[in-house]
Parts: structure tokens; sequence; C-alpha cells
């Protein structure tokens, strides 16, 4: 069920018992589905501000906040309308389709809170542009009505007495908590993998890593689960998501906003922040989350320290008359690099043909400078402790007791284990990591007033996103993290694979809205943001079906053409949710000892290119099978640039060709 044209709105709110504190033992999409017809099969119910009822006229795919706004406002749409219409793109894609794994929990309060939301609308108007718009959480933000697990098995029945302070600074200004989602176990690390959530998936390609930590939020954001979501960064936890996932995400100054509620890695290096698609959306949420909270002191930072709001700050020619510093130590120029390296280069250019001005600058020393600068390893046993002395009922009481308890997931293991071993939280090894950080402040703030810049550039990560089950490197995280100044990845474009390539712009302290406002021109001018194929719009209520046609193989379109009586068929069948390509294949007028192979090539029409599957072999003239399309190549089968090629021992460089072209 999908809220399609024709679809009632109406019905109860969704049990409680059918939704479980993780997806292990409850979270199915099939469960969903079934719970999301049963309250449209129950009618609908009574419309405030005697408003028709009937289903929504908007598309929440690629929504944005305005665009749902105005919908609302209009009464085409309700706010329980666009929760159940997320939920049901999360029953379609997360167990089912391209299985993201997205989500770890749903809020069973969700369509409750937006049935309130929506008399509240008609009774006395929005409170703001997030009333009523549904977002997620990464499931390390405390919630007094679902557990906060970290993504670890040992927390699964751990609920919260209150929400962390962005949490409950969203939800007074009306947003919606659809539901949380899945980690890096306990934040600690870059391609989500928890004993809770397992292996979440990038929506761009489901056999690569989404980044981390707060991979789970950038999937579900990319696959629109949700308008935006939240996640938290210790070392690129926002930005590494955002970079593999086209989105944007800002991890904020030091004391931008509260980390109240957030179970810590590093209460020296983290904050809590948005992933949006759009810079706009991002703003919204930022202006509604960041500020002074009592509950932690570094807030006090950000007391006067902001120039303008962030919405305020949106300005398509703020880049007009600045000065970029373009980090040269942090582009990588090996074979696995270059194709990022290019990318960002390509897209400074772009910033310069908004009148942006860039230079090559280099941190001196920068190499030593960052060594031994990090303070995770230092700080993250006795943060968890603290943090654990407060939640209610908790089965442990520290990492130590996780790791003997086996409750961590295999890949987290070796990891824990070693950061159990400190003995004391003040040590020697941590006192000359933080100097070492304010030595990273000094060197970067020399540079920028040195060569006059408004920020410094470099690729969030030098390496496009890894297959899962392999090593991610190439992270460029440590700069902001270990500095504690502000840097916002942006959408910068796509590898040759098909997969999102991230553009980061660091400021100095709390030019937090300027870095926004540079995003948002250079978005603005170059619109990099592009959605993954496997998670599409709903068609009444589903996935769209597969779409089948025909390729007819002709000698006369080989290049150079050939003179031949044989001639073939294919019929493909493309589905784009699980990145198939099915084929049957029939050659005639050939013999079978005549007959070499068939391959699937890339190449545009007229124009040779290389194999990429082969679909037929020496020994029979039909064929069948399917055939799973990597990113790129998905890329080139709707762009119309594959072209199925039959060789014969007559014409062994190709006998028979038709390009593979969608409807």
């Amino acid at each position: 069920m999908a809220l399609e044209p024709g679809t009632s709105l109406g019905g109860p709110v969704i049990p409680q018992s059918w939704f479980s504190n993780t997806r292990r033992v409850g979270l199915r999409a099939a469960a969903i589905a079934s719970l999301l017809a049963l309250s449209a099969a129950c009618g609908a119910p009574e419309v405030p501000s005697g408003r028709p009822a009937g289903p929504p006229a908007v598309e929440v795919f690629e929504a944005t906040i305005f665009e749902l706004q105005e919908a609302m406002q209009a009464g085409t749409v309700t706010s329980r309308a666009l929760v159940e219409r997320y939920l049901a793109r999360i029953a379609a894609y997360d167990d089912q389709g391209p299985q993201l794994n997205a989500m770890i929990s749903l809020n069973p309060n969700a369509i409750a809170a937006a049935e309130a939301l929506d008399a509240e609308r008609a009774a006395q108007g929005p409170r703001g542009p997030l009333h009523g718009i549904p977002v997620v959480l990464k499931d390390n933000f405390d919630t007094v009505d679902m557990p906060t697990t970290g993504g670890s098995i040992a927390l699964a029945g751990v609920r919260p007495t209150d929400d962390a302070f962005q949490v409950r600074k969203l939800r007074e200004a009306g947003a919606v908590i659809i539901g949380k989602t899945n980690l890096h176990e306990l934040a600690a690390g870059i391609t989500t993998i928890s004993s809770l959530g397992g292996q979440t998936r990038n929506p761009y390609d489901p056999a690569r890593n989404p980044g981390g930590s707060s991979g789970g939020t950038g999937a579900a954001v990319a696959a629109n689960f949700a308008v935006f979501g939240m996640g938290s960064d210790t070392c690129g936890s926002i930005r590494i998501p955002a970079s593999h996932h086209s989105l944007v995400g800002l991890r904020g100054t030091s004391g931008l906003s509260s980390r109240d509620g957030i179970i810590p890695l590093s209460h020296t290096q983290d904050i809590g922040g948005p992933l949006a698609r759009n810079v706009t959306d991002l703003a919204i949420a930022l202006d509604a989350t960041v500020g002074p909270d009592s509950s932690d002191p570094i807030t006090a930072r950000s007391e006067g320290r902001l120039s303008t709001g962030f919405r305020d700050a949106l300005d398509a020619g703020s880049l007009s008359g600045t000065r970029f510093g373009v980090l040269t130590t942090l582009f990588g120029d090996t074979g696995e690099e270059e194709p990022v390296t290019e990318i960002v280069l390509g897209a400074i250019e772009e910033l310069k043909a908004q009148g942006a001005d860039a230079i090559d600058v280099e941190i001196a020393d920068y190499q030593a400078l960052m060594q031994d600068s990090g303070v995770i390893g230092t700080e993250f046993k006795f943060d968890l402790i603290d943090y654990l002395e407060d939640a209610p009922d908790s089965p442990v009481a520290s990492l130590t007791d996780i790791v003997d308890r086996g409750l961590a997931h295999a890949a987290l293991e070796r990891n824990f284990r070693r950061r159990t071993e400190l003995e004391g939280r003040d040590t020697e090894e941590h006192r000359q990591a933080l100097a070492k950080q304010e030595s990273i402040r000094r060197a970067l703030l020399a540079l920028m007033d040195a060569e006059q810049l408004d920020a410094i550039i470099y690729p969030t990560l030098r390496r496009q996103a890894a297959p899962i089950g392999q090593r991610q490197v190439g992270s460029n995280c440590q700069l902001s993290a270990h500095s504690g100044f502000p840097a916002i990845t942006v959408p910068a474009g796509f590898t040759n694979d098909g997969m999102p390539v991230g553009m980061e712009l660091l400021g100095r302290p709390f030019s937090d809205p300027e870095l926004v406002g540079f995003a948002y021109a250079f978005e603005q001018a170059t619109g990099h943001h592009t959605p993954p194929s496997t998670t599409p719009p709903l068609v009444d209520g589903v996935p769209p079906a597969a779409v089948s046609f025909d390729v007819s193989l002709h000698g006369a379109d080989e290049v150079t053409p050939v003179s031949t009586q044989a001639s073939a068929e294919a019929r493909f069948t493309f589905d784009a949710v699980h990145s198939e390509l099915r084929y049957e294949l029939a050659v005639t007028g050939l013999d079978v000892d005549e007959l070499l192979f068939g391959h699937i090539h890339r190449g545009d029409v007229g124009t040779n290119g290389p194999v990429l599957y082969q679909l037929l072999g020496g020994d029979t003239l039909i064929s069948s099978g399917t055939l799973r399309l990597t990113g790129r190549d998905r890329l080139d089968l709707e762009a119309s640039s594959l072209y199925l090629n039959i060789h014969s021992s007559a014409h062994p460089a190709g006998e028979l060709r038709g390009q593979l072209q969608l409807p």
C-alpha cells in the first residue's frame, strides 16, 4: 500500500505490537505494507478544518521541505499521509528490493504524532517549516519513545528517560520521527556494520558500503525514506555518508550544537547534525537544532558567534569574490584515487565559473602535525562508561562488558578490545593529542590569514565507496575533526562506476552559515545531486515493474558494416530496483560451429567499446540468463550506451550488432 490516487488515507494508528525495537525481531517490510493496507482499509478519518478527505497529490520522492509544506498548506496532503508514504518506501526498499538495511527501528507513535500535528495545523497554523515533516535519526540519539542502541545488541532494550537535545528541538519544531537508522556499531567505524542492524548497503550500488558511521542515515535519506536525517560526526561520520550518497552534510564548529543525549565516541570530537538531499533542507534543519544548551557547556561558545541564520545565508551569488585554498596534500594521485581527484578538480573549476578564486596551498609538515592528534582511542572507553551510568536498566556498564559478553559484531571486536586496554583517562598520550589539536588550529588560522582564504577545499574521501567486505580507505576526515573547525560536504559528481563523490569545504570557527551559503550557491549552479536508480518512485504502492524491450541484431549495424544472411533477436527485461538485466537471445542463419560468442559491450551507436558480459558461447545458438549490473553499467543502459555483438568464425570482429535502448 502506498498513497497513490484512489487510496484512502484513513485508518487506525498502527499498533505497538507490530513494531520492534530492532529490525532483527520484527521490522519486516511485508508487515509494514500490511499495516499500511489495514490503515487504509479501515476508512478515512475526519479531516480537520472542513477540508475534503482524499488522497495526497504529492510525490514524496525527492520532495523538499518547502514543497511538502506547500502541499500540506493547500490541503492536498497531510502529515499522516506523508508518514504512511515514507513507510511504504521503507517497506519496498529496506528489507526488499535492493535490501538497503538502513533502518533499525520504526517509531510506533509516528502516525499518532503526525495526526496531532495535522489537527494543530488546522486549528492554529504550522509552527514553522518543519511542521509535520518526517525525519529519521541515527540510533545513537536518545529518544524517550524508542530504545537507543548505538547499533549494539548490548543496548537493544535500553530506553532513555528523555530525548537528546537536538531531538527535542526537532519535535518542538514539529518534525515527526519516523524511525532510527543503522550505524557502524557505537559509531566506531566508517562502513556501517553492527551487531544489531547488520550491514547497511549503498543505494547507488548495493554491493558497496554506505560510509559511516552515519551510513544508515545516509542511505535512508538518499533512498527517500524521510525528508532528511540526523547523524553524528567524530571523524567523518556525517561527511563520509554524505559523499557516498550525493548528499550535503555539515560537521559544525565544535560547540555549534549540543552533544547532550548522543551516545559518545569522543567528547572532544563528537558533534551531531543533519544530512539532506539539498542545502535548503539542511539549513532549515540546522536552524532548528543548533544553539546553546545548558546540558552541554561547550555550546556556550556559539552564543553571539554566528553572523546570521542558516536560511538567511542562502545566496546563489555568495561565491562571487570568494577565495579558496586547494589543499593539495589531501588529493590522491594513485590509480584508485585519480577518478575522485579529477571530479573534485572539475568541481573547483565550477566554483571559479561562479566568481570564486582558488589557489593551491599546503600546510607545512602536515603529516607530522596530524600524526597522533586524534583522541577517540583515549576517550571512547571512559565516555561510554559515563553514558551507561545514566542509561536506565542497562545490562552492561562498560565497553569491557560488551566485549567480554560477546555482544559486539565480529568486525568490531579487535577495535573494541584494543580500546578497553587503556587504564586511565588522564594520560600523556591524551595530553599530547590535545596539544597537537591546538597546533592544528593555529596552523589552519595562520594559513587562512596569510592567504586571505574564505575556505579550504579537498575531497571528502580520496576514493569512491568500497565494495562491502573491503576496507574503506582514503578518508580526509581528520582536519576538521581534530581542529574543531566546520566543514561541509557537497555533491561534486559521479565516478565512471556511477558512485557519488563529495567535495569538502573547511572554514574558520563559526563560519558555518557562510559555508552553507557557499554550498547553496554551488548546488544552484551545478545540480550534481542525482537520486539512486535502485529506489525509484513507487507505482500504486509498489516498486515499478521491470521494463522489457527487444533488440534486433543486423550486420548493417556493425562498425564497420558486414554483409550477412544471419540475424539475431534478443529480449531484455531490466529490473532497476534489483539492478538486474534478464535476457533471452536466439541467433539464426549461422551454424553452431560458425558461432564464436556473443557479448554486451559498452559503446554508443556507431562506436566500438569494451566487453562487459558474455551472453553466448560457441556451443549453442540460444541463451538466457540474468546479469547483475554495476552502477556504471546501469547508467550506460539508461543512456543507450550498451550494445550486443555476435561474433562468428567468418567475422571474428563482429557479425551482428544491436544497441540496447530502454523504452
